[in-house]
């Protein structure tokens, strides 16, 4: 018990949590959109099925990180380029992001004005929360080979990842609710999905690319979105007219 005194082990707990919460807001977003095309009293479900199969797949992962660490070793080579089973994974679960947030926008587009109960009728709960799934491995391939490279501590990674899922259990139905009302953040976040998604395509043929670059670019589009959504409910001034010449 002696490590519950070493400070390092606090520091390591908040440092991973706030990155966790960070890695959290693109499965966030994901899960807000899907989990909007089911009806309204399944929304809620499907996004604490969605963050707790997160929690729980990254937890099975942390357990089994020696075998995660093997993901990483190369297992054919194309062109001089070795591909390991974390490339495969990354190249998959980023074309199923492109294709899916692709879709996602095509319909928001194309079907505006669908009724949208006839909507979330196409959609089911188990249809939903498996595609979270998927979605799910992928990041929390990338979150748990993240968190063995900051902490060695194996408790240390599942409870930061524990603290972070009640986090985003609060912050999952305002962030929903917030997506719904303003249709013009939902495509902005489904084109974040879309960047991140070829971010984990290009990362999959060893490109990286620094994640900063990503959430400096989502951070400003919501700053400017922000304003417009400000603006928009800024009431229009009024116009006094003079007594008419003539």
């Amino acid at each position: 018990m002696e490590w519950l005194a070493d400070p390092q082990i606090y520091i390591g707990l908040l440092t991973l949590t706030a990155l966790e919460l960070v890695l959290g807001i693109d499965n966030i977003i994901f899960i807000a959109i899907l989990a909007s095309r089911l009806p309204q009293h399944e929304q809620s479900k499907a996004r604490k099925l969605g963050l707790t199969g997160a929690l729980v797949t990254r937890i099975l992962f942390l357990l089994s990180i020696s075998w995660i660490m093997r993901l990483e070793r190369p297992l054919f080579t194309v062109m001089e380029n070795g591909f390991s089973g974390r490339d495969l994974i990354l190249i998959i679960g980023g074309l199923f992001l492109i294709g899916k947030a692709t879709f996602e926008i095509h319909s928001k587009l194309e079907g505006g004005h669908e009724d949208a109960k006839s909507t979330a009728g196409r959609a089911t709960l188990f249809g939903v929360v498996s595609q979270i799934m998927v979605v799910d491995i992928v990041f929390s391939i990338d979150s748990v080979i993240t968190a063995v490279g900051m902490v060695s501590n194996v408790g240390v990674m599942i409870a930061a990842n524990v603290v972070a899922l009640f986090v985003m259990l609060a912050a999952a139905g305002p962030i929903s609710a917030f997506v719904d009302r303003h249709p013009t953040v939902k495509i902005l976040a489904l084109a974040f999905l879309v960047m991140i998604g070829g971010n984990l395509f290009i990362e999959g043929f060893g490109y990286h690319i620094p994640k900063g670059y990503t959430y400096f670019a989502m951070a400003f589009s919501v700053a400017v979105e922000t304003l417009n959504i400000r603006l928009s409910k800024k009431p229009a001034p009024v116009q006094l007219h003079g007594p008419s010449e003539g």
